[in-house]
C-alpha cells in the first residue's frame, strides 16, 4: 500500500526543526520513503486514465487515487509534521478529568491513587484507557508512554493493554507494580506481559517497566527491579525529584540508557551529570508540575546537561491532554525570568518529537520524517482560525496551534484522523463507556469513604 501526501508544507524536525515548502511525503507500506519538493504535476502531463479528482477538500480531508493501489491526501493548506510523542501519561485517569484540578502532589495522590484507584474494575480500565488513547490520537499525539500504575490484577493490565490495542495508537505500555511495597512485586506478571507484547503482530505496543523504586518504593525493590528489566530487555521509567534518587541509583550502579527520569524538579547539578554520563533520558510534565508544586519545569537545566528530554502530559486530573497546551507552558517556563532566554520554540518542537522519541528509546523508528522511519504523520488546517496567517510554521505549531487545526493523523501509515474527524473507532460507544466508569469509580469510592 502507498500514500502520498501532496501540496503541504511540510516541518521535519531531524536533525533540527526545518520548513520544506509544497512538498510530497511519500509512504509504502506505513514506512516514509521520501519527503522532497513536489514534482511538477500540470494537467497536459497527467495520463489520461488518472482522473483530475482535486476538487476536494484543502487540508486533508480528501483522499484519490493516482494508481491502483495508492491513496493521495490533499494537504494544500496545512501543515506536515510528525506526531506528537508524548513521553509521561497515566492513560488510565482520563475518565478522572478536572478531578485533582486544585491538588497539590500530596493531595492528588492521597485521592487519586489512595481513594479511587482501589475502585476501578478490569472493565473499567478498559474503557479508560481506551478513551484515554482516543484522546491523545484526536490531539496529534501518535506515541504516548503509558506508565501504568493500575495493576490491581492480571485482569486489569490485559484490559489495559487490549484498549491500547483496539485504538490504534503507538504505546509503550509501562508496567507498575500494583502497590510500591516490596511485597507488591510480581515478577511473573511482568515476564508475561513481556512476553504478550514481544513479539508485538502490529508493533504499536511495546513494553517497558515503571519502577516505583527507589523514591516510592525501596533500594532494594529497584535493585530486583532493574535486572528484571534488563534480564527481559526492557527500559525503566521512574518518578524522580530533588536530592536522593540519581544517586541511590548511582550508587546501586543502576544508572545507565535505558533509564527515563520523570519531572527531575529541584534535581541538583551534580546528579544531572550523572544522568547525562550515563545515557540517561528525562521527561518534563511542565503543566502538572507548575500546577502541583513539584517545581519550576527543568527543561533548560535538562538539555544544557546533555540530556535528551521530552514532553509528557502526566495526567488529565488537572492538566489537558493534548501537546500543544504542554509544549507552550514548556516555552512559558523556559523563558521565564532569563534576561536572554535560551530556549526557543524550535527547541520545544523537537522536545515534542524527535527528542522525546529518544527520551523514550525510539527515535530510531518515530519522531521525525526521515526515509525509513514509520509514517507517523500529522496535518495540521493552517487556515483553522486562531492559527492562521502562517508566518513561520513552527512558531505557529508551538505557540498558536490547538486540537482543532489537528485536521489528519496516520499511525504507521494507517490513517486514524481524516477531515477533522475520528475513523475507525466507535466514538458513541467509547464515550459512552468511558461515563459510566468515571460514574461508577466515583460512586463507589465515595461509598467505601463513607463507611
Amino acid at each position: 500500500m502507498k500514500t502520498i501526501i501532496v501540496n503541504g508544507t511540510v516541518v521535519d524536525t531531524e536533525p533540527r526543526p526545518h520548513v520544506v515548502p509544497d512538498a510530497t511525503v511519500v509512504i509504502e507500506d506505513g514506512v516514509i520513503v521520501s519527503v522532497e519538493p513536489r514534482p511538477d504535476d500540470r494537467a497536459e502531463d497527467r495520463p489520461d486514465d488518472r482522473p483530475d479528482d482535486r476538487a476536494g477538500d484543502s487540508a486533508g480531508g480528501w483522499a484519490g487515487a493516482w494508481e491502483e493501489g495508492t491513496e493521495i491526501i490533499d494537504a494544500a493548506g496545512g501543515i506536515v509534521l510528525p506526531g506528537f510523542v508524548d513521553t509521561h501519561r497515566h492513560v488510565w485517569q482520563s475518565v478522572l478529568r478536572g478531578i485533582a484540578a486544585d491538588a497539590t502532589l500530596g493531595a492528588y495522590l492521597d485521592l487519586v491513587l489512595g481513594t479511587l484507584t482501589p475502585a476501578f474494575r478490569a472493565e473499567d480500565v478498559y474503557a479508560a484507557n481506551l478513551w484515554g488513547a482516543i484522546e491523545a490520537l484526536d490531539a496529534g499525539v501518535t506515541t504516548v508512554y503509558d506508565w501504568s500504575h493500575i495493576q490491581l490484577t492480571p485482569g486489569h493490565t490485559d484490559a489495559a493493554v487490549e484498549a491500547l490495542r483496539e485504538s490504534g495508537v503507538r504505546a509503550v505500555f509501562g508496567y507498575a507494580h500494583r502497590g510500591t511495597g516490596d511485597a507488591d512485586r510480581a515478577e511473573d506478571e511482568v515476564r508475561r506481559v513481556r512476553s504478550a507484547l514481544l513479539p508485538s503482530d502490529d508493533g504499536l505496543v511495546t513494553p517497558a517497566l515503571a519502577a516505583w523504586g527507589p523514591v516510592y518504593g525501596s533500594v532494594e525493590a529497584a535493585r530486583a527491579d532493574w535486572a528484571l528489566a534488563r534480564d527481559l530487555g526492557l527500559r525503566v521509567s521512574l518518578h524522580a525529584t530533588g536530592a536522593g534518587p540519581v544517586e541511590r541509583l548511582h550508587d546501586a550502579g543502576l544508572l545507565g540508557p535505558d533509564v527515563l527520569f520523570v519531572h527531575c524538579n529541584g534535581i541538583p547539578d551534580e546528579s544531572l551529570k550523572l544522568v547525562a554520563g550515563s545515557g540517561g533520558t528525562a521527561s518534563v510534565a511542565p503543566v502538572v508540575e507548575s500546577q502541583m508544586g513539584h517545581g519550576h519545569p527543568e527543561t533548560g537545566r535538562l538539555r544544557s546537561s546533555g540530556i535528551a528530554t521530552g514532553l509528557g502530559v502526566d495526567t488529565v486530573t488537572d492538566a489537558p491532554g493534548d501537546m500543544f497546551s504542554v509544549m507552550r507552558a514548556a516555552f512559558a517556563a523556559g523563558r521565564a525570568g532569563q534576561a536572554a532566554p535560551e530556549l526557543t520554540v524550535s527547541d520545544v518542537l523537537a522536545m515534542a518529537t524527535i527528542e522525546g522519541a529518544a527520551a523514550i528509546g525510539m527515535d530510531h523508528r518515530i519522531g521525525s520524517l526521515r526515509p525509513g522511519k514509520q509514517a507517523d504523520i500529522v496535518i495540521l488546517d493552517a487556515a483553522a482560525p486562531g492559527l492562521a496567517p502562517v508566518h513561520d510554521p513552527v512558531a505557529a505549531i508551538v505557540t498558536a496551534a490547538g486540537t482543532a487545526a489537528v485536521d489528519t493523523v496516520l499511525v504507521g501509515g494507517r490513517v486514524v484522523k481524516r477531515g477533522g474527524r475520528l475513523v475507525g473507532v466507535d466514538m458513541d460507544r467509547a464515550r459512552d463507556l468511558a461515563v459510566r466508569t468515571a460514574r461508577h469509580v466515583t460512586t463507589q469510592a465515595r461509598t467505601t469513604s463513607a463507611r
